[in-house]
């Protein structure tokens, strides 16, 4: 097992060696080895963009680091960071693990109550966050967080001093001897970070990671971006969550700048601007940048409208290897230029990569943009693997489009007898926090359960299945997984999201919430006014169109799994309704719970 990596990095005076053993020993290097770089980090600020070159990244988290110390941080005292993506996060994150502190990030999406429990359960002892927009949700429970000491903030608050009052503190009385010693006595199996996930099933815990955890999965993915360091990145999902932590920290290992999107309906114009070249997203994204395409697409006509057609076509044909034939090649080479080049420019026009992760890709929207000439690669993993399990990978026999590719260097996988996927390896956890029952029961013999269902592949590529907590048997006795059909049933550009059910009855049913953005453009197709939500779900044609979309699907469905009833949803699902997750993943129980009167009439 590869424990840490030692790193070579040459001067104009002299030649040094590291080891990266804790995740801020790449700071060093990255100055060493990208002293000149001017764009670090970048963020926006009243619109313009506000890049930190590395010799200020760097300086600015020791300033905070010494003030930390000042202010009488202990090795091991939690704190906690609540705002959206910025490089103000990043500083915080490097000053708090350098004094031995352990960062506790929350979603900024959360509710009270949860703010609340974590607070209290991790005992954190500062909050550093972006007043400006949220200390309204957490002022009126501070004084149930006893343990919260102080309150400090990226942006100007009338109510919170400013994070940068800590900078000026360290900068005034640094503490340097004392923090090399700090950082010398920090190992790499000691905690880094403690992240809260609630899952699907509404249970929070806290995720123990360490160094080691995290590094690991640095070094094994670090070939993943192709760029040096002259390559930009765009972040937009939350850095919180570790999948696109655990990213950032691989673009400052290479010295890859990173662009933080000033917010989701930005992202396009961001691209566009910084000409960004990597992005890691989640498929929600991808989803809704080929609605739109389909949405233009539909408005041609003539010759145009066919070439377009054609184009689709050809790219639903790819090869899930990508072992297409010459012939093929040919063909997609003409269908880029004359449609696919419209779709790479919409992103930015230098795209290498995108990385998706979070839930699961759709085949179909893999295929086409990879047949477009935007590589789209999916992986697979858990907060409590650090996180990445299995990737599809650069590389001949490395990549299969349906699944999500080979396990990654360092970690093991194996299918359990009931079909559930255990993985293996340095990424594994510590455990939960204060759960030691928790996390006997998800750790065996070193194996962590995922609690996902999965099948390998060709011996070696793996897919997913369902999960194993949603399996449900119908009063026939039959088992269903619902996560395989709602996969599918995605497919459909009229729906958005598909829960299905049917615990204990004749047959599945679904709660489908519809693709609303498409059906109103469908709706002007046919030259009918479409108007609000629920006005669209009691129209007979768009009831009948989405019936004859399950109706294909369940050709493709056993017939114990075929979609018999279904209720169209007017509602929005968003994590501000507790719904789905901050990944857009359903939480099914608080789904069953909110619309258990739907599901009992459509079943009745």
């Amino acid at each position: 097992m590869l424990k840490y990596l030692y790193i070579f990095a040459p001067t104009k005076h002299k030649q040094i060696y590291m080891t990266f053993e804790r995740l801020f020993d790449v700071l060093p290097v990255y100055l060493e080895k990208y002293a000149d770089k001017e764009d670090a980090l970048a963020g926006k600020v009243d619109g313009e963009w506000r890049r930190y070159s590395s010799a200020e990244y760097v300086r600015i988290v020791n300033e905070l680091s010494y003030g930390l110390i000042n202010l009488g941080v202990q090795k091991g005292d939690h704190i906690a960071t609540i705002s959206g993506n910025r490089p103000e996060w990043n500083f915080m994150d490097m000053a708090i693990m350098q004094v031995g502190a352990i960062h506790v990030p929350i979603y900024a999406t959360v509710g009270s109550s949860d703010y609340k429990y974590i607070l209290n359960h991790a005992e954190v002892k500062m909050i550093f966050m972006d007043a400006k927009n949220l200390y309204y949700k957490v002022k009126d429970i501070l004084p149930e967080a006893p343990s919260v000491k102080a309150v400090y903030s990226f942006t100007p608050h009338e109510d919170v001093n400013e994070y940068m009052e800590v900078a000026k503190l360290g900068r005034e009385n640094p503490q340097r001897e004392k923090l090399e010693i700090i950082m010398q006595s920090i190992s790499t199996n000691e905690t880094a970070t403690l992240i809260y996930t609630s899952g699907t099933t509404g249970q929070m815990k806290g995720v123990m990671l360490s160094h080691l955890n995290i590094i690991s999965n640095v070094l094994a993915l670090q070939h993943v971006p192709p760029a040096d360091s002259k390559g930009k990145a765009l972040s937009y999902l939350p850095l919180c969550h570790i999948y696109e932590r655990m990213i950032n920290y691989i673009f400052q290992y290479k010295g890859i700048s990173i662009y933080y999107a000033e917010n989701m309906a930005t992202i396009i114009n961001d691209l566009n601007d910084i000409k960004a070249d990597i992005m890691p997203t989640v498929p929600r994204l991808l989803e809704k940048v080929y609605d739109k395409i389909e949405a233009k697409g539909a408005k041609l006509t003539g010759p145009k409208k066919k070439i377009f057609d054609w184009a689709l076509e050809l790219g639903l044909a790819y090869d899930p290897k990508g072992e297409n034939s010459a012939w093929y090649n040919f063909r997609l080479g003409i269908a880029r230029k004359l449609v696919f080049s419209k779709w790479q420019e919409a992103l930015g026009g230098n795209i290498k990569v995108l990385i998706s992760g979070g839930a699961a890709l759709q085949p179909r929207l893999a295929k086409l943009f990879n047949a477009a000439g935007i590589p789209t690669i999916e992986g697979y993993g858990m907060t409590e693997t650090s996180p990445v399990i299995a990737l599809n990978d650069w590389g001949k026999n490395n990549s299969y489009i349906g699944t999500v590719g080979p396990k990654i260097m360092n970690c093991e996988i194996k299918i359990a007898e009931d079909g559930e996927v255990l993985a293996k390896g340095p990424n594994v956890m510590l455990g939960y926090y204060k759960e030691p029952v928790l996390t006997a029961e998800a750790i065996e013999d070193g194996w962590m359960h995922t609690g996902d269902l999965g099948e390998m592949i060709e011996g070696r590529f793996l897919k997913i299945t369902g999960r194993k907590k949603d399996l449900f048997k119908t009063s026939m006795g039959k088992y269903v997984a619902p996560s395989h059909l709602e996969a599918k049933l995605k497919e459909s550009p009229f729906i958005d999201i598909p829960v299905v059910v049917g615990e204990n009855k004749k047959f599945a049913g679904a709660l489908i919430v519809p693709n609303f953005e498409h059906i109103k453009h469908w709706c002007k197709a046919t030259e009918e006014e479409c108007k609000t939500h629920k006005e669209i779900i009691k129209r007979p044609d768009v009831l009948k169109k989405i019936k004859e979309e399950i109706g294909a699907f369940n050709k493709l469905f056993g017939s114990h799994e075929q979609i018999k009833v279904f209720r169209l949803i007017a509602d929005e699902w968003t994590v501000e309704s507790g719904l789905v997750t901050a990944k857009m993943s359903v939480r099914r129980p608080r789904v069953m719970k909110a619309y258990a009167t739907v599901v009992e009439d459509m079943f009745s």
